[in-house]
């Protein structure tokens, strides 16, 4: 198995474990971002001196449990930390938190928000001259967000090469498809034609994702636009809006963790 692919199956299999432990939602949206956050983590982010680390954002925050398993994964959050989610009393939020968990860097949940932070911080790094890179991962649904779209204007004007965005595209969300809701199609097209550096890959193929954030940014910021499966890694809940809502039963539980397995 692909070096990645295991932390990507290891993440995974924490996400659901969470999911059934604290009866929370929103385990297929994190299930089709772990191959995206897996790779960042574990090939693309500079993170010591933690101090100097590159930012990652995950900007569809209602998807917490994937970047609380990632962080995990990585070491950067406890087992006390997992332990400790969606409890009273406990230790991370259902939504993301700055104050709550290392690693964490913007609260996000409110959609098109985490991006025009991304922004900002990768602004501040440029007026800095750091080195310091930003990336922020992004829902489609997410992308209806008119504050995205000003944002897509704003950070070419800026240079910002600092920047890439990576948008999480598995065509459903809360209510259905965005294509048939409010399509943000043709979508790589739109975004340089606004002047990003745009590529389009297969969102759990590791080795494709790592050349696309390779890429030469030629002075421009950079999208990366990854078709993914909701609930990817999980056949009973791959490309299912219902598990947007449904919760992770006992019996989901083993049958998910022998497919992760």
């Amino acid at each position: 198995m692909h070096p990645i692919a295991e932390k990507a199956t290891q993440i995974r299999r924490t996400i659901v474990e969470m999911a059934n432990r604290t009866k929370s939602p929103h385990v297929g949206s994190c299930l089709s971002c772990a191959d995206i956050l897996a790779t960042l983590y574990f090939n693309e982010l500079r993170l010591d001196p933690w101090e100097e680390r590159d930012i990652c954002i995950l900007s569809k925050g209602h998807a917490a449990m994937a970047l609380y398993s990632t962080l995990a994964a990585r070491g950067i959050l406890t087992d006390k930390d997992i332990l400790g989610y969606y409890q009273n009393g406990g230790t991370l939020p259902a939504h993301l938190d700055r104050c709550k968990g290392k690693g964490v860097e913007v609260s996000s949940g409110s959609l098109g928000h985490g991006f025009n932070m991304g922004l900002g911080i990768a602004y501040g790094f440029k007026k800095q001259q750091s080195g310091r890179r930003v990336f922020a991962v992004v829902g489609d649904g997410e992308s209806q967000e008119g504050s995205i779209w000003e944002g897509a204007l704003f950070a070419p004007k800026l240079g910002l090469d600092n920047f890439t965005v990576i948008i999480d595209r598995n065509n459903l969300q809360g209510y259905g498809r965005p294509t048939e809701i409010c399509s943000c199609e043709p979508m790589r097209e739109k975004w340089e034609a606004f002047g990003w550096n745009a590529c389009e890959v297969n969102g759990h193929d590791h080795d494709a994702l790592k050349f696309a954030l390779a890429r030469e940014s030629h002075g421009r910021p950079k999208v990366i636009i990854a078709n993914t499966f909701k609930g990817k890694g999980v056949s009973f809940m791959e490309d299912q809006l219902v598990w947007h809502y449904f919760i992770v039963t006992d019996e989901h539980l083993k049958t998910a963790m022998e497919e992760l397995a």
